[in-house]
Formats: structure tokens, C-alpha cells, sequence
């Protein structure tokens, strides 16, 4: 019986099948299955019950994920407390949203690779709700979004916000509500809902309210002289620094952007932990930096 075999064992039982694991692990699906296999006929017993929906398991089967999740923390304390971090190897996924994609995210994937030079990053941008669902559903490590995440598996590290500043174009004077549309975040986010609920009350339905998942996009209609809307100034420089577009008073500025490091806490991971903790560091001297600008 084999680490490898107890640790794959751990994360076919969480995931419920074996293609899961497998992405998880970075494995192909019959070296996961092989591996079961192996465990199985060492340990002299059935772990799953094999039928044509999720894998469910046996008697036996709970009782070794006890003993499994118990290693996996001790591995993981080694890892943390012992081990070089520099020699820690593996897939490490990623999931951020395009506002910290666009900020502080390059200068943490820099960091995040110097200090584990030999593990892999995969890394998916997307809204927040995609990647709290990728989060939840073990597609994703970490997760740098709108948060926090109010499940109790998850741990939140707390963020710098994003402060929300109306932009319009240079080249339109027009900044009436009643007359030119608001562009904002994608439909299923928290900023467009509470967009529309604050511009329905102050304005009422005659308001136009388009949506977008990419900021730049958004950023350039507002240019255009299309639309006006609230976005970060970090978002805004480039545009900014062209005189392509300037801040103006809409008579109400939306909340901030809250944002988290998102994490699983069972079973516990060295990376996820580190990098929660890395991406707050990197975030809050990225907003000194800016601050000094």
C-alpha cells in the first residue's frame, strides 16, 4: 500500500468517480483506476460500490477515508512546517476575476512561481459565480473573487476592495442617465445587481443598463461615447493617460468591489493556504504602489 494509492483513494471518494479525480491528480483515468484496483486487492476488500451512477462507498470504503483524510493532514503539515517549498511539485489551478486579472494577479503569479518553481499553474478568468461554483465543485485550488465565499468548507482571506469611479467619454458631454445608457458587469454578477436596484430607485425604468464580461470592452464603449459607467480606476489608466475618457459625478457612486482568496479547507492544502496568504501580500503592496503613483 502506497501514499499515491491512499491519496487517489481520498479524492475518487470526495470527487465521486474516477475522470474527476483523474483532472484533479493530473492523471490519466486508468492509472486512477489502476491504482483503486491495486489498493482494493492489497487491502482484500471493495471500497466502492460500481454501479451506472456516482460511485458510492462501501463499509470499508468509509472507513479508510477516516484514515486517508488523517494522512493527507499529516502530509500537508509536513509540507508546511518541514518540507522545501521550492521542491513542491504538482497542478495548481487558479481562478480569478478579470478586475484582479487586470491588476495585481501578474505580479502574483511572478511570486507564486519563484517560491514553487516546480509546480504547474492552470489558470481560468472568469465572473465570480463561475469560479465560486469551480471552487466548490474541486475544479479549482484558489480563487480570487468577489467574496466571501458563506460555505463552511471554504476559507476567505480578506482583500483589498476596488473603489467604483463613473467614466465617461471626453468626446460625449452627455453624463444624464435618463438619456445615455450605463454599461456594467456581467448580468449574473453582484455589481450589475446592485446597479440596476440603485438606478431603478433613483431613476426608474426609462434607464438603459447594458452588460458586459469583459471590462475592456466596456471600457472602450464608454470611450466611444456609447455609454457611461462605474468601473475601478485601475481598470480606467490606460484610457485615463489617452484623455480617451474622465471621471464625472453620477450623484451616487455604487458600493465597492469586496473581494477574497477562496479556498477548501478539508482536506487542507500547503499551496492553496500559501497562495491565499501570498495573493493578500502581493495585493496590498500593489495598492501602495499604486498610491504612489
Amino acid at each position: 500500500m502506497t501514499f499515491d494509492q491512499i491519496r487517489t483513494f481520498l479524492w475518487v471518494a470526495r470527487l465521486g468517480g474516477f475522470r474527476r479525480a483523474s483532472e484533479r491528480l493530473n492523471l490519466s483515468q486508468p492509472a486512477v483506476s489502476t491504482r483503486i484496483a491495486n489498493l482494493e486487492q492489497e487491502l482484500r476488500v471493495t471500497l466502492f460500490e460500481r454501479g451506472s451512477g456516482a460511485l458510492v462507498l462501501t463499509k470499508h470504503g468509509t472507513l479508510l477515508l477516516t484514515y486517508a483524510e488523517q494522512m493527507l493532514f499529516v502530509e500537508e503539515e509536513i509540507k508546511q512546517r518541514v518540507a522545501n517549498p521550492s521542491e513542491a511539485e504538482g497542478l495548481f489551478r487558479i481562478g480569478a476575476s478579470e478586475t484582479i486579472a487586470q491588476a495585481w494577479l501578474p505580479g502574483f503569479l511572478q511570486a507564486f512561481s519563484t517560491q514553487f518553481p516546480r509546480v504547474n499553474i492552470d489558470l481560468t478568468v472568469d465572473i465570480s459565480s463561475n469560479l465560486r461554483a469551480g471552487l466548490l465543485n474541486r475544479q479549482l485550488d484558489l480563487a480570487f473573487l468577489m467574496g466571501p465565499i458563506s460555505e463552511f468548507t471554504v476559507e476567505n482571506v480578506a482583500l483589498p476592495q476596488f473603489d467604483l469611479h463613473w467614466y465617461k467619454s471626453t468626446k460625449n458631454p452627455e453624463t444624464d442617465l435618463t438619456r445615455i445608457p450605463v454599461i456594467s458587469y456581467a448580468r449574473q454578477t453582484r455589481p450589475y445587481r446592485e446597479l440596476i436596484s440603485e438606478l431603478s430607485h433613483r431613476i426608474g425604468p426609462q434607464v438603459r443598463v447594458y452588460s458586459s464580461a469583459s471590462l475592456s470592452a466596456s471600457l472602450r464603449m464608454i470611450a466611444a461615447g456609447m455609454a457611461v459607467g462605474p468601473y475601478p480606476r485601475t481598470l480606467a489608466r490606460d484610457l485615463l493617460r489617452e484623455n480617451a475618457i474622465e471621471e464625472f459625478d453620477a450623484g451616487f457612486t455604487p458600493q465597492p468591489l469586496v473581494f477574497t482568496a477562496s479556498y477548501l479547507g478539508e482536506p487542507r492544502s500547503h499551496l492553496s493556504e500559501t497562495g491565499a496568504v501570498l495573493g493578500r501580500e502581493v495585493a496590498l503592496k500593489w495598492v501602495l504602489d499604486q498610491n504612489m503613483v
